[in-house]
């Protein structure tokens, strides 16, 4: 594989093409231009000021953050009770990026309680095995001790490029009942024991006993919603309802994430960001892909470089406060 452009020893992930069309490499920064020669022998004379060296390129600096210590497994729970709200696809493509940066420890987790489609988005179906068989076998995979992993790794999936881990959910919404709060904490604790990095699909009843038990349980909040009013309005009332909950901590902390469904950019983009960003502690807004349009499995490596070096900047400001 061949070396950053930046001249670092460090291989990019596989999948991840370095294509920096779209945006400045230098951030923007050109270097200083170089001086016509003088004639006059008490210019020699003069101190050299050394010139800043320019920085180096946004995608170098954003993987080099993402692979490092977050501090211990962390739980990222995507959330918004509405519906068509791109949560599976922020889980997706967070999970896509971070697993391509970091190597290996990070799966998505499908915890809609009514047939979510994040097994289908991900990748490879290897298996038929979800949720629903690593329930009837849990006290086996908890006393795997230290061949856990091994044992976890019987009811995954992979992701497209094998870049993640994929926990799916069932398409038995009988099997919601079985995920009560004790439930889902084993699940979770099997999760943090295995891999460094669990992105949760929460699914849309935010009175469901899985719900609530992930959004007590997780470490880091991601308020997915699209620049449409009731989208903002289900957003918003799920953070008071979090409020109510004793979560006030959670949702200051929260980093809301904005998906464009189009590509024109719309006055309500700046009214939601001004909005969520006195709400949460970061707004990101993510780029529009044609690629993401058809609803079907989405493969990281396919999406346009703008939309990838977006991801990258989302996943570094859902990830910031682990490195703090």
């Amino acid at each position: 594989m061949e070396r950053a452009v930046n001249g670092s020893s460090a291989d990019y992930p596989a999948g991840f093409v370095r294509d920096y069309s779209g945006y400045p490499v230098n951030g923007g920064v050109t270097g200083p231009t170089p001086m016509e020669p003088v004639s006059d022998p008490r210019s020699l004379l003069r101190p050299v000021v050394p010139q800043p060296a320019a920085p180096a390129n946004p995608v170098d600096q954003l993987i080099e953050t993402l692979r490092r210590d977050f501090g211990g497994p962390r739980v990222l729970a995507f959330a918004n009770p509405k519906g068509g709200v791109h949560k599976t696809t922020a889980c997706v493509l967070t999970a896509a990026t971070l697993g391509s940066a970091r190597g290996k420890g990070v799966l998505a987790w499908d915890d809609n309680e009514l047939r979510g489609t994040l097994g289908l988005r991900a990748g490879t179906a290897r298996h038929a095995r979800t949720v629903r068989h690593l329930l009837a076998d849990l006290p086996e995979v908890e006393a795997a001790g230290p061949h856990l992993a091994e044992r976890l790794d019987e009811y995954l999936r992979y992701s497209a490029d094998g870049s993640f881990d994929v926990l799916s959910g069932d398409e038995d919404p009988r099997v919601a009942r079985k995920l009560d709060p004790e439930s889902v904490r084993r699940i979770l604790d099997i999760l943090t024991r295995s891999h460094d990095l669990i992105c949760v699909d929460t699914g849309n009843n935010v009175e469901s006993p899985n719900w609530l038990t992930v959004l007590h349980s997780c470490d880091q909040l991601i308020v997915t919603t699209v620049p449409r009013e009731d989208a903002a309005f289900s957003a918003d009332w799920m953070l008071d309802l979090l409020h109510e909950e004793g979560l006030g901590k959670l949702v200051q902390e929260a980093v809301t994430l904005i998906s464009c469904p189009t590509p024109n950019r719309t006055e309500l983009h700046d009214d939601l960001v001004a909005h969520f960003s006195m709400r949460t502690k970061r707004v990101v807004v993510v780029p529009y892909d044609p690629a993401l349009e058809p609803g079907s499995m989405i493969e990281y490596s396919t999406l346009h470089p703008t939309t990838r070096m977006g991801w990258l900047r989302a996943a570094a400001a859902i990830t910031e406060k682990f490195l703090q």
